[in-house]
């Protein structure tokens, strides 16, 4: 394999995108891990609390990565500062698309607008920047993922107020692993099930509370988020500040433009499931805008099968797992 072949970008530096790029590193490649924030990291160092995680490690493993040929080049935005067009030119032969879900879901309800009202991500993300954020009041978190426990444990610790979880499931049916949800409970987050939020209330352009309606089912019978509510069972609960935390999206911009590599929900980028490869040969996709909101763990797997299917394309044996790790 020649030298020009054994080039490869890695587009995010969250946990897939560096572990695809610390596997082909191994291999002997030379890869380009594009990220558009000011330092890699991801959800590592821009969502994921710091209680919860060292971002002292983490900046350690990227250390690591340069060590062994990766470079990053971050404030840079594919798509908007150089297109996988002009990077083909320049000799790359492979795209590792690993962008994450870093834009949080909006309600789409009444009051969203309001003063107080913001995206978990949103909020995650000035709190791990450093920006001295102090909530005043009560907080509820509408939610019941990992995202939404990590909001609410934050909003513990940037406030003196009570901190509700509200969620559309039962609580054995909750979307966060049983670990972080008793984390939460130990902290003193209140867990409120079969809850979904009717309308956010507010006077003079701020929030002062939230309507919820009784939810009844979640999925319908084919296994479809499709949730029913009994909209005579209403609840009212004052509060000061809202996090939103129901799902993540990612805005993918100009990144994909002028290529065939699809996004047929709006949301996720089509792609393989085993070799992670897109309707463009040489664009992979990985983390979670391939697969939806996932762990670390997931995404760091991930990007270790990435990593085989783009060496095996350009070329190798894809066995970079197999016998390097």
């Amino acid at each position: 394999m020649s030298e020009a072949q054994k080039t490869a970008v890695i587009i995010g530096a969250g946990p897939a995108g560096m572990s695809c790029a610390y596997f082909l590193a191994i291999e002997g490649y030379k890869p380009v891990v594009f990220e558009k924030e000011a330092a890699p990291g991801g959800m590592l160092v821009n969502g994921i609390p710091a209680f919860r995680v060292d971002k002292a490690v983490v900046n350690s493993e990227i250390e690591v990565l340069r060590e062994m040929g990766v470079e990053f080049r971050c404030g840079v935005e594919v798509g908007r500062d150089v297109t996988i067009q002009q990077l083909r030119d320049e000799g790359y032969k492979a795209f590792y698309v690993a962008v994450g879900l870093q834009k949080a879901t909006a309600l789409g309800i009444e009051g969203e607008q309001l003063k107080g009202v913001t995206g978990g991500l949103d909020f995650l993300r000035r709190v791990n920047a450093g920006e001295a954020v102090q909530l005043k009041g009560d907080t509820i978190v509408i939610g019941g993922g990992n995202a939404a426990i990590d909001v609410a444990r934050t909003a513990l610790r940037k406030g003196k107020g009570k901190v509700q979880m509200f969620c559309l499931e039962k609580d054995e049916d909750m979307p966060t692993v049983p670990e972080e949800k008793n984390a939460g409970l130990e902290d003193g987050v209140v867990i409120n099930n079969c809850w979904g939020p009717k309308r956010i209330i507010g006077e003079k352009g701020k929030v002062t509370g939230v309507e919820f309606m009784r939810c009844v089912s979640v999925k319908d019978e084919d296994g479809k988020f499709n949730p029913v509510y009994d909209e005579n069972e209403t609840l009212t609960v004052p509060c000061s500040n809202v996090l939103v935390a129901i799902g993540q999206r990612s805005d993918y911009g100009t990144l994909l433009a002028g290529t065939k590599a699809e996004t047929p929900d709006g949301r996720l980028i089509d792609c393989d499931k085993i070799t992670f490869q897109s309707a463009e040969p040489d664009i992979f996709i990985g983390g979670d805008c391939a697969t939806g909101p996932d762990s670390v763990v997931g995404g760091v797997n991930r990007g270790k099968e990435a990593a085989s299917s783009i060496d095996r394309y350009l070329g190798g044996d894809g066995q970079v797992i197999a016998h390097k790790y």
